[in-house]
Order: structure tokens, then C-alpha cells, then sequence
């Protein structure tokens, strides 16, 4: 990669990162592209030489939250290990990821942009939601091989997941509370799996 290009992609990420800013401090519609070139230290015109519209630089920091979630996901069932080992360490690494302040950056703005817009984030959200409920399939791997009782997938993946996010999600959205530290993370988890496994094993 040459010089240029990485200037480019520096310059690219800067006008990223403002924007997260900009649409926290002052939310989708106030914000303006000469606010974030300004926060960005770059020209009106670079900004939009990136990203020809507000909505497709919003665009961009939605399909981040959905790469970084999807990326977490790695919900594969194994037959060989214990339902409470394997489901521990997927919630271990969705605390983690629940954890980066990144991830809570943008899930903040996302959620505030839906809320006063439902309109124009609806598909990109919904994809985001899909995808986060990777939990689904392996419960319902886990009911096929016979270890789990006959609930809905989705249902009980929602439960799951509510369980943890009650703690290690909204609270550091809505109320902007720090991250679990790392003792109250495996209380939560040891929690969710005793309620989990207690109500749903065979």
C-alpha cells in the first residue's frame, strides 16, 4: 500500500471516528457534515469524497457494530463438551465485546438514531439483530442432540441474552455506568448459566 492510500484510509477512520462523536454529543439530525469535518480536521470536501451523504456515514458506523458483532460470533456446538463449559465461553466473549467501549460508542448512537428514526436504520438494525442471535443455533444443535429440553430457540436465546445484558449492556448505555469489572462479569455468568441450565437441560 502506498503512502497516499494510507493517508487516505487515516482521513477515512478520522472522519469516522468524529462522526461517532459528533452523533453522541448532538444526535443524527443536528449533526452536520461540516461539524464532523471540522471535529475530523479535514475539509467539508473530503468528508464527502468519502461518504457522499449524512446517511451513508451513518451507514458506515452501523455496518461497524454489525462487523463487530458478528465477528464475536463462534457459536459451533460441540458434542464433546459440557453444555455449561461451552455456553460460559460464549457469554465470556459477549461480555467482552459488550465491554469495549467502542462497541457501546456505537451501539449508542445506533440506538438513538432508531429511536428518533426507526425508518432509516430498520434494515441495517434488523440485520444486526440476526446476527447476534447466533445463540439460537446452537441451542437448537444442543436440542438435537438431546441435551436440551424441546423450547424455542429464539425465545430461550433471548432469555439468555436479556440475562446478561441486564447487567453488562443497558446500564452502560442508558445510564453510562463503566464496564463489569472482570469478578462481576463471572458472577453474571455463573448466574445466567445456573438459571439457563437449571430450566432447560435434560
Amino acid at each position: 500500500m502506498t503512502a497516499p492510500q494510507r493517508l487516505t484510509d487515516r482521513k477515512r477512520e478520522a472522519i469516522v471516528q468524529a462522526a461517532i462523536a459528533e452523533f453522541r454529543a448532538s444526535g443524527f439530525d443536528i449533526t452536520s457534515m461540516d461539524k464532523i469535518a471540522a471535529t475530523a480536521g479535514v475539509s467539508k470536501r473530503t468528508v464527502y469524497n468519502h461518504f457522499p451523504s449524512k446517511e451513508e456515514l451513518f451507514a458506515e458506523i452501523l455496518q461497524r457494530l454489525w462487523t463487530n458483532v458478528t465477528a464475536q460470533q463462534d457459536n459451533c456446538y460441540r458434542t464433546d463438551l459440557p453444555l455449561r463449559e461451552q455456553l460460559g465461553q460464549l457469554l465470556h466473549c459477549k461480555l467482552q465485546l459488550l465491554g469495549d467501549n467502542n462497541f457501546l460508542d456505537l451501539a449508542r448512537v445506533a440506538i438513538a438514531a432508531t429511536i428518533h428514526s426507526p425508518e432509516r436504520v430498520q434494515d441495517m438494525v434488523a440485520r444486526i439483530g440476526e446476527r447476534e442471535e447466533g445463540l439460537t443455533t446452537w441451542i437448537r444443535a444442543a436440542q438435537v442432540d438431546g441435551r436440551l429440553k424441546p423450547v424455542d430457540p429464539g425465545f430461550a436465546a433471548q432469555q439468555l441474552q436479556g440475562m446478561i445484558k441486564a447487567f453488562a449492556f443497558w446500564p452502560q448505555i442508558s445510564l453510562n455506568q463503566p464496564p463489569l469489572s472482570p469478578e462481576m462479569q463471572t458472577t453474571v455468568i455463573e448466574s445466567a448459566l445456573d438459571m439457563f441450565l437449571t430450566c432447560y437441560q435434560r
